[in-house]
């Protein structure tokens, strides 16, 4: 078969182009082996590109030369070198290295004068990093400055300076000393903080957001807490704080900031599902800020079939602001209970006062009435309470969405006594813990453990809303939601004076998003706590990991009464 000449000389075209194209090898050999100097010479030669034999015998030289800086800086000054180029289809170009005997660290000064050497948070760079006897290594040498400037800036350190810093490498004797003396100079301070652009805000609510006092020494960490305490406050949308060493005068640093105030209003709808109540509708509408002191109120409802409510707030910033506040609360709330013909009407009113303790606890001082109209099987009445409580909760937790490590605890207590704004007596109180480990990266184990109980004089005047049920996906998976409870003389579920429910769960990661579990979950209510009949549901689920936090399927058996398979579905972060 025969092609014309036009085709052959095209194809013989595309050939040596692409022979041209065929990438250039490097090949490091080092003898004896270290893995740490053959990736440090790879990097500094880099990509040897296209580069035919001639090319690459022009450049071995070169190559050769960065190979020995590549083996000093770590500590290799004598190396013996030899190239070696071949040609055809993968040039290549290989290095053949004796790295010899490394230098090693004698003498090592590191010493900070000056103010910075009283202030215990000024971190030195680490023994290990630079210490007599070590085998020298040009980076740590780079990261012990690096360091000490980095500490220098951070602190306000403006006017340091390195009175000393030497590196001296006596090849021949294989040792090198190091001396660096920093000098700090004075600590500089952070001025009165000024704020720009159209607000329509207080300087007082403003100034209250500063997480420091004008004349409290530098530190880069104040500066960043200020520009998220601004950005978390809820009412702006642009935040830019700074604080310029250059603009200092006498050591005193302004603090100038930016401010874009958000729009005043917000709504939000949302859409889901869980298999303890189907799907359901939520939506908010906020008011961001109300006047120049940054009140703000606002609504929220949520709809499903066995419940509906819907709450107003008007909430007043306390101090600090961003932490603290009082809120007024009122909300309504209708509620089939148990999947029977039981209903609760409640409406609730009263101030909470929200703070944060320097512990990190979250508390919340209330003082509740409330007025719920019910009908709890054959039982069903009007309750009139007022309910001084309090409430403490703590996450510590490595990331919101989906953490690894962590915990959460909840309590709550309430009270009422009959004749003060209340039909009956009332002591009741809840608990919650919940801890997550991750081992090994994929191995992950969850904790859950929750208690509650109250103690009256009247029972039967206790509404549904201050009684305990358990089961569904948040109690005891396997039985319905609100399934497990105490029961009348008709099998009507009536809700118990006590609760406990407990889980354990194992979760495996099979790929970046995605797990699988397996679970043991125990738990009931009851009305005596002389050995309570618990409930024991146990299944295997699997977990993705959304945007909004870890979407759970889960298929569970429930080992008492008359067993059965329960599918549960539900999301949300894990703490």
């Amino acid at each position: 078969m025969k092609f014309p000449g036009r085709f052959t000389s095209g194809v013989l075209m595309l050939l040596s182009s692409c022979a041209a194209l065929a990438q250039s090898e490097l090949d490091v050999r080092i003898k004896p082996s270290n893995d740490e100097l053959k990736a440090n010479i790879e990097g500094y030669i880099g990509s040897l590109g296209d580069r035919d034999e001639e090319a690459l015998l022009r450049f071995s030289r070169g190559a050769e030369e960065q190979a020995r800086k590549a083996a000093q800086a770590l500590g290799y000054y004598q190396p013996q070198i030899d190239s070696e180029v071949k040609g055809g289809e993968k040039p290549r170009l290989t290095l053949k290295i004796d790295p010899g005997e490394p230098i090693h660290l004698r003498n090592v000064t590191v010493r900070i004068d000056g103010p910075a050497a009283s202030l215990k948070s000024f971190r030195k760079p680490p023994p290990e990093l630079l210490k007599p006897g070590a085998v020298l290594n040009h980076g740590h040498y780079e990261d012990a400055k690096r360091l000490i400037q980095n500490q220098a800036s951070r602190f306000g350190f403006f006017s340091g300076y390195f009175a000393s810093q030497k590196l001296l490498v006596d090849p021949r004797a294989g040792v090198a000393d190091v001396e660096l003396i920093y000098n700090s100079g004075p600590r500089y301070a952070l001025g009165k903080v000024t704020f720009e652009g159209d607000t329509p805000f207080d300087e007082d609510l403003l100034q209250r957001m500063v997480p420091f006092k004008a004349g409290a020494p530098y530190d880069s960490e104040l500066i960043a807490e200020l520009n998220q305490a601004l950005q978390s406050s809820g009412y702006f949308e642009g935040v830019r704080v700074d604080a310029a060493p250059t603009a200092s005068k006498d050591d005193v640093i302004p603090v100038a900031v930016k401010l874009d105030t958000r729009k005043p209003r917000t709504m939000g709808l949302g859409l889901g599902y869980s298999t303890d109540v189907g799907p359901r509708i939520k939506a908010n509408w906020t008011r961001h800020w109300v006047n120049p002191q940054g009140d703000s109120y606002g609504w929220e409802a949520e709809v499903s079939a066995p419940r509906q409510n819907v709450g107003v707030f008007y909430d007043i910033p306390l101090d600090p602001p961003l932490t603290d506040k009082l809120r007024w609360a009122a909300g309504y709330q209708y509620e089939e209970i148990a999947d029977t013909d039981s209903v609760s009407k409640l409406l609730t009113l009263g101030p909470e006062w929200h703070s944060k303790l320097p512990s990190g606890w979250q508390r919340v001082v209330s003082l509740k009435w409330q007025r719920e109209e019910y009908t709890l099987g054959d039982d069903s009445g009007l309750s009139t309470l007022l309910m001084p409580g309090v409430s403490y909760s703590y996450l510590k937790s490595d990331n919101r969405i989906d953490p690894h490590n962590g915990y959460r605890l909840t309590f709550e207590t309430k009270v009422a006594k009959e004749g003060l704004g209340s039909d009956t007596n009332l002591l009741y109180g809840t608990a919650l813990v919940k801890g997550l480990t991750t081992v090994f990266d994929k191995h992950r184990f969850l904790g859950r453990v929750q208690v509650g109980g109250s103690a009256t004089n009247g029972y039967k005047s206790v509404p549904p809303s201050l009684r305990f049920f358990a089961g569904g996906d948040q109690s005891v998976r396997g039985y319905d939601y609100q399934s497990l409870s105490p029961e009348n003389s008709e099998g009507d579920r009536i809700g118990g004076r006590y609760m406990i429910a407990g889980s354990v769960e194992y979760q495996y990661s099979i790929a970046e998003k995605w797990r699988v579990a397996t679970f043991i979950d125990q738990g009931n209510s009851f009305n005596t706590l002389e050995l309570p009949n618990l409930k024991t549901g146990v299944g295997i689920g699997v977990r993705w990991v959304s945007p909004v936090g870890p979407i759970r399927l889960d298929l569970a058996h429930a080992m008492d009464d008359d067993g059965g398979i329960r599918l549960h579905f539900s999301m949300g972060p894990e703490l």
